[in-house]
């Protein structure tokens, strides 16, 4: 019983990590088309705003898809997305 148990908690990681890893390039989307529609933000916001899209897909691509998604989340929340 133990090995099952054991065996669904590693199938459940190994399923949950590519998962996560995959909302990043649907975050970054949907900045950039937020982005693309034109927002009222000021100037200083959407740098900000730009920095984090950035700094969103470096961490993606360095495999850092937590700190990529929470970075991403902040963009989006100043998007009002």
């Amino acid at each position: 019983m133990r090995r099952i148990v054991v065996v669904a908690a590693m199938l459940a990681m190994a399923w949950a990590g590519p998962a996560s890893a995959n909302s990043c390039p649907t975050d970054m989307k949907e900045i950039d088309d937020a982005l693309a529609k034109g927002t009222k933000l000021s100037a200083s916001d959407l740098v900000k705003v730009k920095q984090w899209r950035s700094e969103g897909e470096k961490l993606h691509k360095a495999g850092k898809h937590k700190q990529a998604e929470a970075t991403l989340e902040k963009a989006k929340a100043k998007l009002g997305i």
